[in-house]
């Protein structure tokens, strides 16, 4: 395999309090107190092939004493960051659908956008945990144990799961999006080196992340095994409610394992832990151009004019990087 075709596969050995989201031809990047969305506009139709400008937009978290305080206890934070977190990601890509549909056009409003959320909750919730449970439900007198419900449950979410991002990966409408999210991750590891943020040193590093919402949700898929194996075997309508009752600490417990691996991702042990993870990115993630870089590098440029990352903790971000 010569230079030209092998992947880029140079790591940080630090974790930097920073996540990102690919969006419409942009990327989101998040630090501890600011966000920015950059998008690269649609070029001028005049025929000389130039690229559109990259057009950033920031902003402030604001005030959230009483959330920060929440956001230090452990599991809880989880569910908190993973809310804050799609509310942040579907505002930027409202920002990037207007950005790529004209200034004439009206950005949808919050009511909207929350009936979008809810929807996006509820069809996450019943393809990956309430379909599960009722099929294996089908079958269990058959199945004869409680371990052997559970696990079988575990399996068929965790199937579900990845059936649906290797249908997605699939899509040549999503190809690009899936270019900027290794951009996003290749810029963030870039930073987290202490590298030079162009284009070209970013460029050398992988398009996998330990902390990317990818390796996020296969871990929740696989916490989920047994957080609700403690609820037992019930009756159909009970197990529903425990996987939706419990998944807020599915998703704590989830949340801490990945902080806990970004933290210590230069151990080998954390390094062969997280590797199904890692892999199951090369889904989500496509290798990006330097065009591509670049707005992912301008907009982690504009959360860092604000902040440096290194001067707080990791502890005090809240949120995660998200599947886009």
């Amino acid at each position: 395999m010569t230079d030209a075709v092998r992947e880029p596969s140079l790591t940080a050995s630090r974790d930097a309090p920073l996540g990102g989201q690919a969006v419409l031809e942009g990327v989101m990047m998040r630090g501890v107190k600011h966000w920015s969305v950059a998008v690269r506009k649609p070029a001028a139709d005049d025929g000389d092939g130039a690229l559109g400008e990259i057009a950033v937009q920031e902003f402030e978290f604001g005030e959230r004493a009483r959330l920060r305080a929440l956001a230090r206890i452990p599991i809880l934070r989880g569910f908190i960051a993973l809310v804050e977190s799609l509310g942040i990601g579907f505002k930027a890509l409202n920002i990037a659908a207007s950005a790529q549909l004209g200034e004439d056009v009206e950005e949808l409003s919050g009511g909207v956008w929350l009936a979008v959320i809810v929807v996006g909750f509820v069809f996450a919730i019943g393809l990956f945990f309430v379909l599960p449970v009722t099929l294996v439900n089908l079958v269990k007198h058959q199945l004869g144990s409680s371990v052997l419900f559970w696990l079988v449950e575990g399996l068929l979410r965790t199937a579900i799961f990845l059936g649906y991002l290797t249908l997605l990966s699939k899509m040549r409408d999503l190809r690009r999006t899936f270019e900027y999210h290794g951009a996003e991750h290749k810029t963030i590891s870039c930073y987290e080196a202490g590298d030079e943020l162009v284009p070209e040193r970013a460029a050398l590093y992988s398009r996998l992340h330990p902390r990317c919402g990818t390796s996020f949700l296969l871990v929740v898929m696989i916490v989920s095994i047994f957080v609700f194996a403690l609820a037992g075997v019930h009756a159909w309508w009970i197990l529903v409610v425990t996987r939706i009752v419990g998944l807020p600490i599915v998703v704590g417990i989830s949340f801490e394992l990945i902080r806990l691996a970004g933290k210590n991702r230069r151990y080998r042990w954390v390094q062969i832990v997280m590797y199904p993870g890692l892999q199951l990115q090369k889904l989500t993630t496509r290798e990006p151009d330097l065009d591509q870089l670049a707005v992912a590098i301008a907009s982690l440029n504009a959360v860092l004019a604000h902040e440096t990352p290194g001067e707080l903790s990791a502890a005090d971000l809240l949120g995660l990087e998200v599947v886009a």
